[in-house]
């Protein structure tokens, strides 16, 4: 069978975005004035666009040329993204190459880099290479496990409750492999690559939701129960789809896709009865079949009809999945009130909440200071909105569960006050 990988699939009049976002590794702040250059994966000197970041490290949003966007909705042989190469360059920095960035028509892509500064750099420049997509190439299929793992009252399980993780370390080759570099990764930002390069961005809202939940749920199973320590490795999980899911370093992420995960990650999937999240296994059901498993292609479909997240999930999985949250989240200097804090809201949460943006904006000063009075006024709602819009939230002004927890997730990166906790 002969899949169709070539700028045929590229020179089409569908369109869509790529918004490139530059840090330092060392302090994870972001870098003002990166140079990006932008071409065809299959022809990288020849540049089509060229873009700088602005003082929040961040590209405007540049229109890519993508095959049509039904190509994304259904099996098929011809590639439904496009593929581009990035070369990104800093004063200070080490250059960045990245070949494979994908693009799909009507999706904002965002493409995190993170540049070394030329002190730090200990050996050369190795260009990061996004494979293929998993709907797209060819990987090998799950080996099929017990969705619940037996738990011995030997202390071997640390965990008592749910816990989402401030970070999973991610070995990135099959669990045997001595040689496979180890990531650490934060939670959201792990289960936001998967899903980026498990499912396609175009999908029904709903049959997002869906898959998102059944990565996290297995995820989430393989932190409590802690898999592969038990077995006497020092990871968290792997980048190999026999034994977990495809995660790809350096790759692109898609907005619709990170709104998603930033809305639900501390949720999971659960059965009556059974304290551990469930290991939710599934299958593209196209190319491998996986009777009593969820069906990447199959909850597309459900989502086009209409089901919601937990009916696709029932569909796939039995009438008694349900959706959970988890008791704690890790590395986090406060936990969400429980409510919307807006203009007029007061007190300590608001206070706290000021605290943290006001450091935040100390290193992106496209947010304005403000005074941490504990009283969330105008200036405050001003300050919530632009952070929004800086990192891909609804610009509303108001601190919602994601906005809190993302607010959290950006002053931990550039405070490194829990850091790999």
């Amino acid at each position: 069978m002969i899949r169709c990988k070539t700028l045929a699939a590229q020179q089409n009049s569908s369109t869509g975005l790529l918004q490139v976002d530059v840090v330092s590794a060392e302090s994870n702040f972001p870098i003002q004035g990166a140079e990006i250059s932008i071409s065809y994966k299959g022809e990288p000197q020849s540049i089509l666009e060229q873009v700088t970041t602005n003082v929040s490290g961040q590209t405007e949003n540049v229109s890519l040329s993508a095959p049509p966007i039904d190509l994304s909705l259904s099996p098929g042989l011809i590639q439904p993204y496009s593929e581009y190469s990035l070369l990104v360059r800093a004063q200070g920095f080490e250059p960045v190459v990245i070949s494979g960035t994908e693009i799909l028509a009507e999706t904002l892509a965002l493409q995190p880099v993170r540049m070394i500064p030329v002190a730090d750099a200990v050996s050369p420049d190795v260009p990061i290479v996004i494979p293929d997509h998993t709907l797209y190439g060819y990987y090998p299929p799950k080996i099929a496990e017990d969705e619940i793992k037996p738990v011995a009252e030997t202390g071997e399980i640390v965990l008592s409750q749910v816990v989402v993780p401030q970070t999973v370390i991610v070995h990135d080759g099959v669990p045997t492999d001595p040689t496979a570099t180890n990531y650490y990764v934060p939670y959201r930002d792990y289960i936001k690559n998967v899903a980026s390069s498990e499912i396609y961005a175009t999908w029904p809202r709903e049959t997002i939701i869906a898959n998102v939940l059944a990565i996290m749920s297995f995820t989430l199973n393989r932190v409590y129960t802690e898999w592969y320590r038990n077995q006497g490795y020092n990871f968290t999980i792997t980048s190999s789809t026999a034994f977990d899911h495809k995660w790809i370093h350096g790759r692109n992420i898609y907005e619709s896709i990170a709104q998603v995960v930033d809305e639900i990650f501390n949720s999971y999937l659960s059965r009556p009865g059974v304290r551990q999240p469930i290991l939710t296994q599934y299958c593209d059901g196209n190319r491998v079949q996986c009777p009593n498993w969820m069906t990447q292609w199959g909850s597309k479909n459900l989502g086009e009809q209409g089901y919601t997240a937990i009916e696709i999930l029932r569909y796939f999985y039995g009438s008694n999945m349900y959706i959970n949250t988890a008791e704690q989240i890790a590395g986090v200097p406060s936990s969400w009130p429980g409510y919307n804090l807006t203009l007029g809201s007061s007190g300590e949460k608001v206070q706290q909440v000021q605290d943290q943006l006001s450091t935040i904006a100390g290193v992106y000063t496209a947010i304005p200071q403000i005074t941490a009075d504990g009283i969330f006024g105008p200036a405050t709602a001003e300050a919530v909105r632009e952070f929004q819009t800086i990192f891909g939230l609804p610009a509303t002004g108001v601190i919602d569960f994601p906005t809190w927890y993302r607010i959290s997730h950006i002053y931990v990166g550039i405070t490194r006050i829990a850091e790999y906790s």
